[in-house]
């Protein structure tokens, strides 16, 4: 059952009520992942993490802790629809087509 969100802060969730769904490296799949989340009901946020040194770790996409798991069924189920996908092209890329094939012996 989700909770609902604060009325004082406009559906706005606290960053530190957030928990981390997944890292990624690249910003663009990251904004991706997140309007997926949103168009499923899901409220999602990106944040950049960074390592001790500054520099650029990845960019995480967080929850609120009620919508965890379902964000990951969200987020599997869109990864499973990419790879099924990314295997049939793969395979169309394959067929070698013969020209001698294409040639009308009539």
């Amino acid at each position: 059952m989700r909770r609902p969100m604060d009325k004082n802060n406009n559906g706005q969730t606290r960053l530190k009520d957030l928990v981390v769904v997944t890292l990624l490296s690249d910003v663009d799949q990251a904004k991706e992942y997140q309007t997926l989340l949103k168009l499923n009901d899901i409220p999602a946020t990106i944040q950049e993490q960074l390592d001790p040194t500054g520099e650029h770790k990845g960019v995480a996409i967080m929850v609120p802790e009620d919508f965890l798991d379902e964000a990951h069924v969200v987020i599997e189920s869109q990864d499973a629809y990419d790879d099924f996908y990314d295997y049939a092209l793969e395979e169309e890329d394959e067929v070698d087509f013969d020209a001698d094939m294409l040639d009308d012996d009539y």
